[in-house]
């Protein structure tokens, strides 16, 4: 099968088409056969080895994992001994989380880490859920707590996991300001935001205070945040940031300033890595098919373009989700 494989960190030229095995999967697994891959931050944090520190877990000169991509949705190919609840044929979608693997013609998945697609999305549209709407709703619903009629920011608003959460932000029933740059105003509008803050043109946290602050950017400082929530409200941290040429920490810093402040604040703030499994995109689904949220797509690609989609995507040009299709 083709697959796009990766043997140094390094910019997107380190990506390559080659042609690998198919993996067989094992007993608890399922062989599914792409149709679409959705790219995130992630890939190009892990493509770079960015921050440095992060090499730590991922490895000390290349990624563990060969083949990159964690977003994917496909038919069932073939099912391991032990699932019981999958068949052949069945149309899914999954984040394989650190395992990685998804920018390729077929993928093992644990069962787990697969739901069934939602009917009223396509292929790519399905693709561009798992990490991103796994992180809004962790977000949203799980840390923040999001109550009807309370008042959510979404700082990055336009991005893959930003469109995702001003939409479940407003299916959970909370008044949804949206912070984005010019040219994506109309689009976060479109989205249902109730209100728009074109960060070029004004400061979100000096324009008033918020039940809830979910930061999917990293570009502003702990006590800056702090100053757009009320005195009980709830921070979110959630990475962020752009490729600019490499770092140490990148957003690992505001992160550890965010643990570190936590206990001594009457301020919530929560540090957020997203966990992927199946009862969160059971939710999605839901969400996806009473017609609460709809993933929408910037860019597709072919799987041979892969390097050029990363490039696009973490220069800061794209908004929402960029997908592969195969």
């Amino acid at each position: 099968m083709r697959a796009i494989v990766q043997d140094r960190y390094g910019p997107p030229e380190t990506l390559t088409l080659a042609d690998v095995d198919v993996p067989v999967p094992a007993a608890d697994e399922v062989l599914v056969r792409v149709e679409a891959a959705a790219l995130n931050a992630y890939d190009w944090h892990v493509m770079r080895g960015d921050p440095r520190m992060a090499r730590l877990a991922l490895g000390p000169t290349r990624p563990r994992a060969r083949i990159r991509g964690r977003d994917f949705a496909g038919r069932i190919e073939a099912v391991g001994v032990d699932v019981r609840d999958r068949r052949p044929g069945d149309a899914v979608f999954g984040d394989l989380g650190d395992a990685n693997g998804a920018f390729a013609e077929y993928v093992c998945a644990p069962a787990a880490l697969v739901a069934a697609r939602p009917a009223t999305l396509t292929a790519p549209q399905a693709a561009a859920l798992p990490l991103a709407g796994v992180t809004a709703l962790q977000g949203l619903r799980d840390a923040a707590r999001v109550a009807p009629g309370q008042r959510v920011l979404v700082n990055g608003a336009s991005g893959g996991v930003g469109t995702l959460a001003v939409q479940l932000a407003r299916a959970l029933g909370a008044t949804v300001t949206g912070v984005c740059s010019t040219r994506n105003v109309e689009l976060v509008r479109s989205l249902g935001c109730d209100h728009v803050i074109d960060y070029t043109r004004a400061d979100f946290t000096r324009g008033g205070r918020h039940d809830v602050v979910f930061d999917l950017v990293g570009n502003r400082s702990l006590s800056a945040l702090r100053q757009a929530l009320t005195p009980t409200g709830t921070l979110v941290l959630s990475g962020g940031g752009v490729y600019r040429g490499g770092s140490l920490l990148g957003p690992v810093r505001l992160i550890a300033r965010g643990r570190l402040l936590a206990p001594f604040v009457r301020q919530r703030i929560v540090v957020l890595t997203a966990t992927p499994g199946r009862e969160h995109l059971d939710a999605l689904r839901a969400y996806a098919e009473a017609g609460h949220l709809t993933p929408v797509i910037d860019r597709t690609y072919p799987l041979a373009e892969v390097p050029r989609a990363i490039a696009y995507l973490e220069g800061e040009h794209a908004r929402a989700k960029v997908v592969v299709t195969l």
